[in-house]
C-alpha cells in the first residue's frame, strides 16, 4: 500500500471571517497547504504555508481542529488543518503573482472550496468562532 502524502494546512481566521486563496492554477479555492518540510513539524510547515500562499503571519491554536484526504495526481494526500489567529496580512508576498487571497464569511468560505473534509472543518471553525466571540 502506498503511504499519503502528508501536508500540513491553515484555516486563517481575524474578526470572525476566514481567508482562503485560489490554488497555483486560479481555477479553485483552498486554504493554504503543503508539502510539510523534513525537520517542520506539522504546525511550523502551515506557518510557512501560509506565509508563502497568503502572505498570512499569526498564532496558531495550539492542536488541530482536524484533518482531510484528497487525491491529486493519482496520490492520496492527508492534511492536518490548524486554526490560525492571524496578527498581519502583508501586502507582498512570495506567491502573490499566482494567487488570490480574499476575507469572507466561514460560510461562504465552506461553499467555495471542494473538497468534503475541508467543508466540515471550516463549519467546525465557524462553530468555534460563535462561541469564542
Amino acid at each position: 500500500m502506498i503511504q499519503a502524502l502528508r501536508q500540513s494546512g491553515v484555516i486563517p481566521v481575524s474578526n470572525g471571517r476566514v481567508c482562503v486563496v485560489t490554488s497555483s492554477s486560479g481555477k479553485r479555492w483552498i486554504i493554504p497547504k503543503g508539502m510539510i518540510d523534513p525537520g517542520h513539524t506539522a504546525g511550523e510547515g502551515a506557518l510557512i504555508e501560509a506565509w508563502e500562499e497568503a502572505g498570512l503571519v499569526g498564532v496558531l491554536r495550539p492542536e488541530p481542529i482536524g484533518s482531510y484526504l484528497y487525491e491529486k495526481y493519482g496520490r492520496t494526500h492527508h492534511v492536518t488543518v490548524f486554526v490560525m489567529e492571524v496578527s498581519e496580512a502583508a501586502a507582498d508576498w512570495p506567491e502573490r503573482s499566482i494567487r488570490r487571497r480574499e476575507w469572507v464569511a466561514p460560510e461562504k468560505a465552506a461553499d467555495r472550496v471542494e473538497e468534503i473534509g475541508l467543508k466540515l472543518l471550516i463549519e467546525a471553525v465557524s462553530k468555534t468562532e460563535v462561541e469564542v466571540a
